[in-house]
């Protein structure tokens, strides 16, 4: 375990663009008292050594709940790298065809992490641009060992980064004004003490009703959730959490939003000691990035088309001014999610870093 949590800092060494997970994190995920998804996910390692060197390293990955959602038999490849070489590349994937045969599986697909919210996607352009702490990095040289291995598209994601506006546009003020006065929305933040205390929860209920028909999804169980909550909670400012109501006070819609800890993270190479967390704690409390991160928006499913997204806009971007964020950036949006996408035309959306899920029957 060492070994593969090592490998990407030194296949890496040097990339300004790649942006380390903490070695803590990584193994926890393969930590079944830490994660609560191995409850119903298989979960194999694998490292590729060659004369005694390590070349190449990927996680094969059974998830029970999805496979019998979307009625198949698919093992998933993850946090998968390696070197330049045809051979180190075939061998991880085989190794992790091997592994999913043996259980009965008859595709394979990736990169999908063990849940939903764990990073996905292999990156195939904008190989210049700083990753994130949500999600893959990888050299362009990855994609070629995929097709020659015989692999096809499942789907693409793309990213968004706008630039902050210094006022809300008009649109997006009258969209929101209008849910207000017709519907009885409004926008509040969160105290910790809410969270903690069941409304974190809910949040998570709103999630698997909003996402349930997303590419590959299933719902998170509270022990999921809360793990999630532990995790993510410390890392953030509930002033750029929003979430909507209705005028029974019942949760209707959630952004989840951070300031970007990339360069923190670059400073630590993966270790919260000696000095990680100091990198952390300067960059979340004294002197945040200029970048935020749009993580989530998810909306209840019979109040979408309500204007709710106007609404937290409306509330988020005088916030992003106070704070001095000048451009957002959002996680992976499925490429055919064209609810999702249109909602960022009025803010001249940048369409950016593509990544792909890619599948092959085995």
């Amino acid at each position: 375990m060492n070994a593969f949590i090592k490998f990407p800092n030194i296949l890496y060494k040097g990339n300004h663009s790649y942006v380390p997970d903490l070695d803590i994190d990584v193994r926890n995920t393969y930590n079944p008292k830490k994660n609560p998804g191995l409850r119903f996910c298989d979960a194999q390692p694998f490292v590729a050594y060659r004369d005694g060197k390590v070349v190449g390293r990927v996680a094969a990955v059974i998830n029970h709940h999805a496979n019998e959602t979307w009625k198949k038999k698919v093992v998933r490849f993850s946090q998968i790298d390696f070197v330049d070489d045809d051979d180190v590349s075939r061998a991880l994937i085989e190794a992790v065809e091997q592994w999913g045969r043996s259980r009965g599986m008859d595709t394979i697909e990736g990169p999908l992490g063990i849940t939903d919210f764990d990073k996905e996607g292999m990156l195939l352009e904008d190989f210049d641009s700083m990753s994130a702490m949500t999600e893959y990095y990888n050299y362009p040289y990855y994609a070629g060992h995929m097709e020659r291995m015989g692999f096809a598209k499942a789907v693409d994601w793309v990213h968004i980064r706008v630039k902050v506006p210094d006022e809300v546009p008009a649109r997006y003020a009258r969209v929101a004004r209008l849910s207000k006065e017709m519907f009885g929305l409004h926008v509040r933040a969160l105290t910790k003490k809410e969270v903690l205390g069941g409304y974190g929860i809910k949040i998570f209920k709103l999630l698997n009703a909003a996402y349930a028909p997303l590419f590959g999804f299933t719902p998170m169980s509270e022990g999921q959730a809360m793990e999630y909550i532990r995790q993510y909670l410390p890392l953030l400012n509930l002033k750029l959490v929003p979430v909507v109501e209705n005028e029974k006070g019942e949760l209707i819609s959630v952004a989840v939003t951070m300031t970007s800890l990339s360069h923190a993270l670059r400073r630590t190479h993966g270790r919260l000691f000696p000095f990680g967390w100091f990198y952390l704690l300067r960059s979340l409390r004294w002197h945040p990035e200029h970048t935020a991160g749009l993580l989530l928006i998810a909306v209840r499913p019979d109040y979408q088309g309500f204007g709710v997204n106007a609404l937290i806009f409306d509330h988020l971007i005088p916030v992003y001014n106070s704070m001095g964020i000048r451009y957002a950036e959002t996680g992976p949006q499925l490429e055919n999610n064209v609810k999702e996408i249109s909602q960022w035309k009025p803010l001249n959306p940048e369409f950016l870093k593509r990544r792909r899920c890619w599948t092959k029957n085995i």
